[in-house]
């Protein structure tokens, strides 16, 4: 059982719609949290990918993230500032798929404690750095290690961060609804 489901244990095909659109919009909102960088710019994209993954599961992580990806794809202004559907930042977007279907299999096979949950991120976390890295070296014109330069090891030590952060707070949720 995931907590979005512990929460919401009975939920409706509307609410189960409105709790992927919200997710979505979380997602969204954090890809606004910006700091400026090039080619890529840092986020807190990832942060919110993580926390919908560890509190949705992996089915409805997927759907909020393939909706956000969804939103993109039209225009809609949810990508971080100065980015462009297909632009540097693509592989990472579509990474999200991949990195949320990771977390939200740990939050389904029960990573409710910290440790689990870091794990699950951490994991999902890295994962991500494939299609980046792979999508820098292909439409940036920088060679495999300038991508890996550009879009990976500036990254790992704010990406592991936020794997803490989102495994604490969903494993805190977990113990906060366990002393109920």
């Amino acid at each position: 059982m995931t907590l979005s489901k512990a929460l919401m244990p009975t939920r409706s095909l509307a609410a189960r719609a409105a709790l992927v659109l919200g997710a979505s919009a979380v997602i969204a909102i954090a890809a606004k949290v910006s700091v400026p960088m090039f080619p890529v710019p840092m986020t807190l994209t990832t942060l919110a990918v993580l926390m919908v993954g560890l509190t949705m599961g992996a089915r409805a992580g997927m759907a909020a993230v393939a909706l956000y990806i969804a939103q993109a794809a039209a225009g809609l202004p949810v990508l971080a500032p100065g980015s462009v559907f297909g632009g540097p930042t693509m592989g990472f977007v579509l990474g999200f798929l991949p990195m949320v279907a990771l977390v939200g299999l740990a939050a389904d096979f029960g990573a409710r404690r910290f440790v689990p949950a870091l794990a699950g991120a951490v994991v999902a976390s890295l994962v991500l750095y494939v299609p980046g890295v792979l999508w820098l070296d292909a439409v940036t014109g920088l060679s495999m290690t300038g991508a890996i330069e550009k879009g990976m090891l500036p990254f790992l030590a704010g990406d592991m961060v936020k794997s803490v952060i989102a495994a604490m707070v969903v494993s805190g949720a977990w113990a906060t609804l366990a002393r109920r």
